[in-house]
């Protein structure tokens, strides 16, 4: 009795939370302690359900004497009225040995009844903690996998902001293109002023001046003809 006490006193006196926290992996640990207790559970049940047999028959034990000190002061009390004092005398001596075992009885009855209380107590405490247990259980799997999830998302924020350093990188190598693009285009028609010939130029504008001339020759030509001059 001793050892199943100090057992289930153990077993009440677990911190899942101390647990928790040193587990690795909170999921497979919390299964692990369910289990175990569980497997406590089955145990105390039984060791409970002997104790409280042994509160039943102590019970009965001490009623069935009581009853028999109660038969005997009834005989007794006849056989004085009987004026049979002898017969008298003998259940009253059997009663007094009974008074005497009754006080035993009673004893054995209340120890018997004080650790029942007891496993009772510490069955339904631990019924309770499993219960409890147990509906914290699908909250812990929910935290952890939220808490998976938001590991996840860091790692792809993370690859984000990798490629928005690329993307920056991308960035500056396209204006450097554009910027020596532009500086290209700057020196060509730096070459192209460079190298025009100025007397090339001057005979395209005379030549220009020339072609206009013969267009307004032809013009007042034209109109003579026809009576408009």
């Amino acid at each position: 009795m001793a050892g199943i006490l100090t057992r289930v006193k153990d077993i009440m006196a677990a911190n899942v939370n101390a647990l928790l926290e040193k587990a690795e992996n909170p999921e497979k640990m919390i299964d692990q302690y369910l289990r175990n207790l569980e497997s406590d559970l089955g145990k105390v049940k039984a060791e409970t359900a002997a104790v409280m047999a042994s509160e039943t028959q102590a019970k009965r034990k001490l009623t069935e004497c009581n009853e028999e000190i109660e038969k005997m002061t009834a005989y007794a009390k006849r056989a004085i009225e009987a004026g049979n004092d002898n017969d008298a005398r003998v259940f009253l001596e059997k009663k007094a040995a009974l008074v005497e075992k009754q006080a035993g009885l009673s004893q054995a009855y209340d120890a018997a009844a004080a650790n029942a209380a007891k496993m009772r107590e510490m069955h339904d405490k631990l019924t309770k903690d499993i219960r409890e247990l147990q509906e914290r259980k699908d909250a812990i799997k929910t935290k952890m996998a939220v808490a998976k999830t938001q590991e996840k998302l860091n790692k792809l924020q993370s690859g984000m902001a990798s490629a928005g350093s690329n993307m920056a990188a991308f960035d500056r190598m396209e204006e450097k293109a554009n910027r020596m693009l532009d500086e290209a285009n700057a020196m060509q028609e730096l070459n192209s002023s460079k190298n025009s010939d100025p007397i090339a130029e001057l005979e395209a504008k005379y030549r220009q001046d020339q072609k206009s001339a013969g267009v307004e020759d032809e013009l007042a030509r034209m109109k003579a003809e026809m009576g408009l001059a």
